[in-house]
């Protein structure tokens, strides 16, 4: 397969780029059904001329099907889009940027998705997918597991993916309160997750962002907050995006001039509060309400990420590095 996909891409490479453009094309339209012609042409920064070429040999193929309220992905367009995930990724070379991630970062294995998240909302939404089943092979063993999980975008994207059957299973928020929008919120998530698999739940009632001698005061006298963060640092399964570090800090609401700051020290990535380099050090570290900031180390010991268990999901496109957004 690898010789042949080799010589593909010397002899005729403008056939490669040919493939990948109706991989894309039936896994907007996967995910975007029903949608229009125009709508998914500036979806994809395709001219109409061109889309309508490529939608029209998809539906001679019996790919892709069209209705009054738009396109559709057939079932038999559903089953080639499975076989060309895989053969996108050996066309693009994917194999070889996750093992050398994954010698890089040390981990066992890693899965990066073709696309850029921030140009492609459905890229996210493949992160996402993937995240879910990676997450449900982790939890199929019929175990007894504590799953923590961060609030954003790429973590409600994994919970609107997953299904199944876990009544063994508890879901906490990996942090406290983080931003205003309560559908991004670790609480709403960790609940989403339960719902979605028979599993119980617990929520954290604190903000992220809070002073050491605070978030000690609270730990100290509210047991309901305590017994969760208790929870919370025997979890087996972290679950967590993340985010780019300039984004982030704006979300912390860190002041203008610790924001500058840490551009000049290079961070590039943000983690419950701890803000890192493109090689990985920490940089500046904040206060986490759910106890992470001391529960660090014992995090990258077990190295568990769905980012899942010795699994480090990204999007490979994201320009400051192996960093997906949060």
């Amino acid at each position: 397969m690898d010789s042949i996909i080799n010589l593909q891409k010397k002899i005729v490479p403008e056939l490669t780029d040919l493939l990948v453009q109706r991989y894309q094309i039936l896994r907007q339209v996967s995910h975007e059904s029903p949608i229009g012609r125009r709508a998914l042409a500036g979806k994809l920064g395709l001219s109409e001329r061109v889309l309508r070429a490529q939608v029209d040999f998809l539906k001679k193929s019996g790919l892709l099907s069209f209705s009054s309220s738009g396109m559709s992905v057939t079932d038999e367009g559903a089953d080639i889009l499975k076989e060309l995930a895989d053969y996108v990724r050996k066309l693009q070379d994917i194999s070889f940027l996750e093992k050398a991630l994954s010698d890089t970062l040390k981990i066992g294995r890693v899965v990066i998705l073709p696309g850029d998240s921030d140009q492609e909302e459905v890229v996210k939404r493949e992160i996402g997918r993937t995240a879910a089943h990676i997450l449900s092979k982790l939890l199929s063993d019929d175990k007894r597991h504590i799953v923590a999980v961060s609030g954003g975008t790429t973590m409600a994207a994994m919970a609107a993916n997953l299904t199944g059957s876990q009544p063994n299973t508890v879901v906490v928020p990996a942090r406290g309160g983080l931003g205003d929008n309560v559908e991004l919120q670790a609480n709403t998530i960790a609940t989403v997750l339960a719902q979605k698999m028979g599993a119980s739940y617990r929520q954290l009632y604190v903000p992220d962002c809070v002073s050491e001698d605070i978030l000690n005061s609270i730990l100290k006298e509210d047991v309901g907050v305590r017994s969760v963060v208790d929870i919370i640092k025997k979890a087996d399964i972290l679950v967590h995006g993340v985010g780019r570090a300039s984004v982030m800090a704006r979300h912390r609401r860190l002041a203008p001039e610790l924001i500058a700051k840490l551009e000049e020290a290079g961070a590039v990535g943000e983690a419950f509060g701890q803000y890192c380099a493109l090689d990985g050090k920490q940089v500046y570290m904040t206060n986490n309400a759910a106890g992470f900031a001391a529960y660090w180390h014992y995090y990258w010991y077990c190295r568990w990420q769905v980012q899942g268990s010795s699994n480090f999901i990204c999007n490979s496109c994201v320009p400051s590095g192996y960093f997906s957004d949060g």
